[in-house]
């Protein structure tokens, strides 16, 4: 068994997602130098912190965050884009793994009773294969010892263009695109809603204010990346 597993690393040799080295048995995805250069942000040590201010009279939310900080053509650029469009799935579960550890240590994550992903629509999942918070989200929960569901909040429709769209009326689009379902799982819930980059935090607000459609339900959000 083991020569075979050592002949199949031979011939195909696991690499950094990032800068394409021979990873070794115990690393996964990234190499343990990658890994220091990825600029965290540590959000979740902070109940203020940037990405929460983003939210700020928009929707309330128990806490937020993010675990590195998005820059075009940084680190975390090219790890999203490996992750999206080159089909390195891996890489959003071991995203979660890095996360969750972080987040079993603060206070403000230790009542999440359940682990929810923004949704892709069903024909940007067929082409893509998966969705790529799906393995952040389940290894969130997993450490947090809470429910993962992909059954709450769907997307209905694909995605139109929001060129030129200002903020309010990409906000009312987005609305159209979500819909929430078996509300009785969430009602009464602290939700983790999970996504992978932070933009104009558009998508997420109008996923949360759909979520808040069931009764007495609380908001945590956790993404991949931030853009600042």
């Amino acid at each position: 068994m083991n020569l075979a597993k050592d002949f199949i690393a031979f011939v195909f040799p696991k690499t950094c997602v990032c800068c394409s080295t021979s990873l070794l048995e115990q690393e996964k995805a990234l190499c343990l130098y990658c890994r220091y250069q990825l600029p965290t942000t540590n959000f979740h040590y902070h109940n203020e912190n940037t990405a929460k201010k983003v939210f700020y009279g928009r929707i309330p939310l128990v806490n937020i965050t993010s675990l590195f900080v998005f820059h075009k053509k940084n680190m975390t650029q090219k790890l999203m884009h490996q992750l999206k469009y080159k089909g390195k799935e891996e890489i959003s579960s071991v995203l979660g793994n890095w996360l969750a550890e972080d987040l079993k240590t603060v206070t403000w994550a230790k009542d999440i009773q359940m682990v929810i992903p923004v949704p892709l629509h069903r024909k940007k999942l067929k082409k893509r294969g998966y969705n790529q918070v799906a393995g952040f989200g389940k290894s969130i929960s997993k450490h947090l010892g809470c429910d993962y569901s992909d059954k709450v909040l769907i997307k209905d429709n694909p995605s139109a263009t929001q060129v030129f769209k200002n903020r309010s009326a990409r906000a009312e689009m987005k609305h159209d695109l979500f819909k929430l379902q078996n509300q009785n799982l969430i009602a009464n819930k602290h939700i983790l809603l999970v996504d992978d980059i932070i933009t104009t935090g558009t998508t997420l607000e109008t996923c949360s204010q759909i979520l808040q459609q069931a009764p007495n339900v609380n908001i945590s959000i956790a993404t991949m990346a931030i853009t600042l």
